[in-house]
Formats: C-alpha cells, structure tokens, sequence
C-alpha cells in the first residue's frame, strides 16, 4: 500500500509509516461518516469540533508521533451517509467504500522506506478501454434528462459515464502518473488488497481551518485556448449552470454554519485543469461551534456540482439513467491533519481492482444541455487520463 500526496505542508504523508487503517463497505452497514469521526477521534485526531483551534487535542497526537490520515469516501459511501439509496453496484467491487489511514512519524528507520516501491522498474499491458454506455446511449440519458427538468423535477442534473480496461502487470507506477496532471491540486494514490485509486483532481470539496470552511465548486468547461477562454466567459448557460451549483454550495455550508456567516469570495474564476479550462468559484463560512467531521461530510457530500438540483431529486435521477456505479469517482479524497482537513472531490480519478483499470467522466446537464456536446465534454475530460496511461504503457516497452 502506498500513499502520495502532494498538495502543500502535507508532503509528509509520504514519508510515515501507516499507524492504523479502518474499511468500510456497504454492506458492513452503519452511518460511514460518523464511523471515520469515531476512528479518527480515537487516534488523537482533532475532528470532534472543528471550529475550535487544534489545542490539546493535537498536541497529543503530536506527542503520539500521529501526522495525520489520509481518507477515501466514495461517492455510495456519502449517499448512505445522508440516508438516501446508493445506487448502482460499482463496476468495481474489490475498492472499499470508504478508507481512512493514520500514518505516524517513523521513530528510527529512514522515512525512505515508506515508499518502497514509488521507484521501482515495472512492466504492465493496458487492453482497450470499453464503456458502460455507447455514445448514442449518453446522449439519450442527456435527452431524458433534459426531460425531467422540463416537467420542473429538478433544475439540473450531473450524469457520470465509466469505462475500464483489462490490464497485466502491476498498475500502481501507471497511477502515480495520473498524480503529476498539471492543474491537480488533489494529486495522490491510495491502495490497499487487491485495490488502488489515483486522483487528479482540481475541485477543493471542503476544506476547514482557522474556524473557517470552505469549498470550490467546478461548473463549466472548454478547451484551453483563447477561444475556448472567450467562449466559456461568455456562456450563459454555462454561467447560469455554475450559479445554480454555487447557491446549492452557499446551502450546504448554511447547514454547518454560523448564521450570517456564508458568503461566496470568488464567483466564476476560469482556471486550467491539463488542455482544459474550468469556471470555478470559492464559497465559504465561519463553522458553528461543535460541528464534526460526520456532520461536514453530510452536509456537503455527495457534491452538488457531481449531483445536481435539488441535490435528492437528482441522486434519484442518477440511480435511474447512469448505468453502473460512480466507484471510486464523484466521492472525497485528501487530508485529515491537525489543523483541519482538505478534501479534494474525486473527479479525475483512476481505480484498479485486480484484473481491470477503471475511470468515469461526465459533465452537468440543464435544460440549455445539447446531448452530443455533453458526450464530447465527458470525453475531454477522460482524455488526459487515458492518455497518461497509454504512455505509462509504451515506457515500459522501451
């Protein structure tokens, strides 16, 4: 099992040694988010009340020599955590559902050896990639869709298509190539027994600190050049798509929230994620005194620009036309520290179970929504990805 992470102070996390891990999967049964809190808290982690500074809380874990943990919720895991069905089987059962790992400072042995084998030669074969749905049958969800939101049962709706590929060999070098996509503030590998995942994501899900918390919606997308630039600026369906996403944020944060705290600090920004750019926007709060790491993840998770609007009616409308699981996508993924957490959202991500590589793409549909445009928005985005992969594949045959 290996662990990289590469988004600011937290580099740290490679260089531990894992100090306890806890799993969960759906039909272990339970509230996943309140059963993280507990494991966490246990550890010495100051995740009972994060609107108050880490205090005694971490300085005993400091003395206990705990850095901090990495954790996983997937998409399934935060559905159930809010007392909604999960959908679909994930088309790749062999992942947890949720994972969080306390990693501790090694006390002697260089730190080097925590990641035994990050340079190690491999050789690895990646077949063709398949998909859950044809084309035509994306675009027709898209239709369906845009139907439901006519007959006023939503205002928008995010449809998520998955793929994967037979592979040979051992994937985690190929993976820690989908960390390094530039634009990746979430850049890390995760595994387990017969499992990893690596996400690139550069969507902020939530993060706390300092009393506050905060989250960064990605709504809107084109290729990154100056047309596409222009283009994406001035989209009003692409704005007005955005904005929706940023009001269910402001809603989110309220339930966590001092009164009269939320507010949005950045509104539509265009920033690039590899060839591609993204509007984003930086919603943020005061936390109310006595908000935990259980009641953040339900508050904010799933996420709204990965559900829709209203967020219940479209998790009803997901579990009706996507045709497998999200998986390891559309979930949390980042850093439980002693000063608060980062937790990136798990788009951009890869997931591996022993025979098969995994990946998912989709993109937010309103009534504004051509099918065919939002087939080929999915395809940008699972491009550089599958990309990467490929070439991780032709080194190994130099």
């Amino acid at each position: 099992m290996t662990w990289l992470w590469r988004n600011g102070v937290d580099t740290l996390a490679d260089q531990g040694w894992e100090r306890s891990r806890w799993e969960w999967r759906i039909e272990d049964g339970g509230d996943p988010s309140r059963l993280v809190e507990e494991f966490l808290a246990e550890h010495g982690l100051p995740v009972r009340n994060l609107a108050v500074g880490s205090g005694s809380v971490a300085d005993g874990a400091r003395r206990r020599g705990v850095l901090g943990a990495s954790l996983y919720v997937s998409a399934a895991a935060a559905v159930v955590s809010i007392g909604a069905p999960p959908g679909r089987p994930s088309p790749a059962p062999a992942l947890p559902d949720a994972v969080a790992v306390v990693w501790s400072q090694p006390a002697s042995a260089p730190i080097e050896q925590a990641v035994h084998s990050a340079r190690t030669s491999f050789r690895w074969e990646l077949d063709s990639w398949r998909p859950s749905w044809s084309p035509e049958q994306h675009a027709e969800a898209v239709t369906r869709a845009r139907e439901s939101i006519s007959r006023g049962e939503l205002y928008q709706v995010n449809l998520v298509g998955h793929a994967s590929a037979a592979y040979r060999g051992d994937p985690r070098p190929a993976l820690r190539r989908v960390t390094t996509l530039p634009g990746a503030r979430y850049a890390g590998s995760l595994g387990g027994d017969g499992w990893a995942l690596a996400c690139a994501s550069p969507e902020t899900l939530v993060a706390t600190g300092g009393g506050r918390v905060w989250t960064g919606p990605i709504k809107g997308t084109r290729p990154a050049d100056e047309v596409g630039r222009r283009e994406l600026l001035a989209s009003t369906k692409e704005r007005a798509e955005h904005v929706m996403i940023v009001d269910l944020a402001r809603n989110d944060l309220s339930q966590v929230a001092r009164t009269g705290t939320v507010r949005v600090d950045d509104l539509y920004a265009v920033r690039r994620w590899c060839d591609l750019w993204q509007a984003e926007s930086v919603v943020s709060a005061a936390l109310a005194d006595g908000v935990g790491l259980a009641e953040l993840l339900r508050a904010v998770c799933p996420g709204g620009s990965v559900t829709g609007a209203p967020k219940r009616a479209a998790l009803a409308l997901i579990n009706e036309l996507e045709p497998v699981g999200r998986g390891a996508s559309m979930g949390a993924f980042g850093w439980v520290g002693l000063d608060g957490l980062d937790l990136g959202l798990t788009i951009r991500t890869v997931a591996a179970d022993p025979d098969r590589l995994h990946l998912w793409a989709g993109g937010g549909i309103t009534w504004g929504s051509d099918p065919q445009a939002e087939v080929a928005e999915a395809a940008a985005k699972a491009a550089p990805l599958r990309r990467v992969l490929a070439e991780a594949e032709a080194t190994t045959r130099r």
